[in-house]
């Protein structure tokens, strides 16, 4: 069933993660720490195993890289250099996007003569 649509994602503190990893490892169960806070007990036990083979900074919230574009989209007036830094991220994405369809292309090709060679 999952979470409902529209909701937001809840972040927590790493202090806030690492606080509930000491109080498991002195001896409170997943399940009431859960049901105090409001958090699935699953992902505290995966808090602690984090925590256990990583250490602290296994619980730092890491930053998901998003749209490198909407920087230049928000502005009105770019400098010259920005302009250029632009224009470097829009020819990168299309290369990319290039090589993808090269990719694509010869695994359809190969896969093409390898059913002609099966007739």
């Amino acid at each position: 069933m999952g979470r409902p649509k529209g909701g937001t994602n809840i972040t927590h503190s790493k202090e806030e993660k690492l606080s509930l990893v000491k109080r498991v490892l002195n001896g409170e169960t997943t399940v009431a720490l859960g049901r105090e806070k409001g958090i699935d007990r699953s992902q505290i036990s995966k808090w602690t195993k984090q925590y256990l083979e990583c250490g602290e900074e296994a619980l730092v919230n890491k930053r998901k890289p998003g749209n490198p574009l909407a920087k230049y989209h928000n502005r009105k007036e770019l400098t010259p250099m920005e302009q250029l830094e632009y224009k470097v991220a829009l020819l990168e994405r299309e290369l990319l996007k290039k090589d993808a369809e090269v990719v694509r292309l010869k695994k359809s090709i190969e896969l093409e003569r390898g059913d002609a060679k099966r007739k």
